[in-house]
């Protein structure tokens, strides 16, 4: 769900076996703008969303300069189901071989039994033990799985879904990866390894080379929603406050008259809930004039999402039926417990008292441990036997929101307050978006906890915003204007040694005999900045000594705001790489320029020896070991 309010290594000295560098002159910084190659605004798009719980995608094929139009294929027609996604569920065979995706392999794993179901892995609601960075996933049978692997198959299945989709709506054309921008959807409360990790996913499944790499732009989930909201007219939203109030600066929900009063009502927090996935995330925008977005506080959230409801569902099964009970029956028949899932997941948006149907086997299973089933609810508050269903009342049911409602709502007023928050400035709406926003639960619960404070939205259709979104943000990245850096960035230098402020063992002297300090962390954009998305930061660097021919760039990052030396706590390296300064007659009078280009959903550095012309590019690699 998002609000939009929108193993790295540790580095010791002996790791470094090229001379670093000396920078001469902080004032060498020059910040400039870039252009966007046209390929980001090509005419073929399309934009995956990888979710928690279900996943889809949304594609348009359009001239040049047309409006692009997204388009939302549905899932499941020939399982009784019409919905713009599918569950992001893959089954493979006992030999690892993939074998089915979506509906199709929830479908065909309900009608395992025993040995078969034993010998096939089922995977589910893995998405966020990327974000844990967790190498191997266990699948239902308890046997596990390279999660490169099971991504790179899940998207490789959508990739093959999408094609053959476009070309059966355009006479039969036959369109292969290369011919398209591809978008992927990432959390916005992903660090930068899960991030790399969804690009070398998208990479193994086909969707892009390393050759034409740039033809795969990852869009955090709730700027894509911020995106296709600012689009919506009044009557696309479920809300009793709106009245016909637009959302688009240029349209009817600007009437205020005062600049500050037209400012505050551009301000909006976004929180991207997912109904029954892991993750909420929340960002805070301005829609600046010409309707393009400034991020005013960094992304945050938290694994409250819908997922939180379901654990609690299945907690309070095992309450009934008692642990011993209940892990028998989820480890002999978890191809039954998917359906009562299933079924869980479509009634518990509603305000009301349900009836689940008990399955059969644990009806059977139950009888070995009670001779009437109505004894097992004899102590459970909220629940009942009805003639072979479970049936919960509707203050249970709340129950098991509680905890998914105060991580939400606490996520929230610790935006409203944080110091953060910009100028103390007020927030005019907030949007719910996602596919929990279509929980009535939720919805009143939030309609009660702010609605005094600011407008609370829902789109009409919350899972289709963020795909949606996705494409028209694939078409031009510049909607995005500027992010906040969640991290402090730098890199290891040389600086002339100073007692006064350096510490002695950090002192190093060439064979010139001149005398520096080593590991030196020289920032290069500190946690919290504003940083614009056509960016790049210029820095220019020296050798530390008169015959060096090479130089090295070591990236690190960090929470911290004031580091000085990269081998302290909390540093870690991201990157690095090797420039050939090969042309030594200017001695340690040359320069060797780094260009880092920060703001879009990653981030990449370029070095240029100014006199050679020899150039090193690294997008950096988070997943270094």
């Amino acid at each position: 769900m998002a609000i939009l309010l929108t193993c790295w290594q540790s580095w010791s000295q002996s790791d470094f076996s090229s001379p670093f560098l000396l920078i001469p002159n902080t004032d060498t910084v020059i910040v400039k703008n870039i252009h966007l190659g046209s390929k980001m605004g090509g005419c073929f798009l399309i934009a995956i969303d990888f979710g928690t719980a279900y996943s889809g995608y949304a594609f348009c094929v359009s001239s040049e300069n047309s409006d692009p139009k997204p388009r939302v294929p549905k899932w499941g027609q020939e399982h009784g189901f019409n919905s713009p996604k599918t569950p992001t569920c893959i089954l493979f065979d006992e030999h690892e071989e993939f074998k089915k995706f979506g509906y199709d392999a929830k479908m065909a794993y309900t009608k395992m039994h025993g040995a078969d179901a034993q010998e096939h892995f089922l995977f589910e609601n893995f998405k966020m033990e990327l974000y844990g960075k967790n190498l191997m996933i266990k699948a239902h049978n308890g046997k596990s799985m390279s999660a490169l692997k099971i991504t790179a198959e899940t998207l490789r299945y959508l990739k093959d879904h999408a094609l053959k989709t476009i070309g059966d709506h355009t006479s039969g054309r036959q369109f292969i990866a290369s011919d398209m921008t591809w978008i992927l959807t990432v959390p916005a409360i992903w660090d930068a390894s899960a991030k790399q990790f969804m690009r070398e996913a998208a990479t193994e499944a086909g969707l892009v080379t390393d050759l034409n790499s740039d033809s795969l732009i990852l869009a955090l989930e709730p700027e894509a929603a911020s995106v296709w909201c600012k689009k919506l007219p009044s009557d696309g939203f479920i809300s009793e406050e709106i009245n016909n109030v637009g959302l688009d600066t240029e349209g009817p929900g600007l009437t205020s008259t005062s600049p500050e009063e037209q400012r505050r009502s551009r301000i909006r927090v976004w929180l991207k809930a997912k109904r029954t996935g892991g993750t909420i995330d929340i960002t805070v925008h301005e829609v600046l004039q010409g309707g393009t977005l400034k991020e005013l506080h960094k992304a945050s959230g938290n694994d409250m999402g819908g997922g939180t409801v379901d654990k609690k569902f299945k907690m309070f099964l095992r309450e009934i039926f008692s642990d011993e009970l209940w892990d028998d029956y989820a480890k002999d028949y978890a191809p039954e417990l998917q359906k009562v899932m299933y079924e869980f997941s479509l009634l518990k948006g509603r305000d009301e008292d349900i009836e689940i149907a008990c399955p059969y086997n644990l009806g059977e299973l139950a009888k070995q441990y009670r001779s009437e089933m109505s004894d097992f609810f004899n102590e459970i508050h909220g629940a009942s036997w009805e003639e072979g269903s479970i049936k919960i009342t509707k203050e249970r049911m709340r129950s098991f929101f509680d905890d998914s409602f105060k991580g939400i709502t606490n996520s929230i007023r610790q935006i409203l307050k944080s110091k953060d928050n910009p100028e103390g400035l007020s927030i005019d709406f907030i949007l719910i978006v996602g596919g929990y926003a279509s929980c009535h639960i939720l919805r009143s619960h939030i309609q009660r906890q702010f609605s005094g404070q600011c407008k609370v939205l829902f789109p009409i259709d919350p899972q289709e915003v963020i795909i949606k979104g996705a494409v028209l943000f694939g078409k031009n990245p510049k909607l995005v204007s500027s992010r906040i850096s969640a991290l402090t960035y730098g890199i290891a230098v040389y600086e002339s040694f100073d007692e006064s402020k350096h510490k002695p063992e950090k002192k190093f002297t060439t064979h010139e005999g001149i005398e520096y300090c080593s590991d030196v962390f020289n920032k290069l954009v500190q946690k919290g900045e504003s940083v614009g998305c056509e960016e790049v930061r210029e820095h220019t660097f020296s050798p530390i000594s008169s015959d060096q021919t090479e130089i090295s760039f070591s990236f690190f990052s960090t929470e911290r705001l004031n580091a000085k030396y990269v081998d302290e706590w909390g540093m870690d390296q991201i990157g690095s790489f090797i420039v050939q300064s090969p042309d030594t007659t200017k001695g340690m009078n040359r320069s060797i320029r780094l260009e880092i280009k920060f703001g879009f959903t990653e981030m990449q550095a370029t070095a240029t020896d100014i006199e050679s012309k020899e150039t090193q590019s690294i997008k950096l690699d988070f997943l270094r070991n």
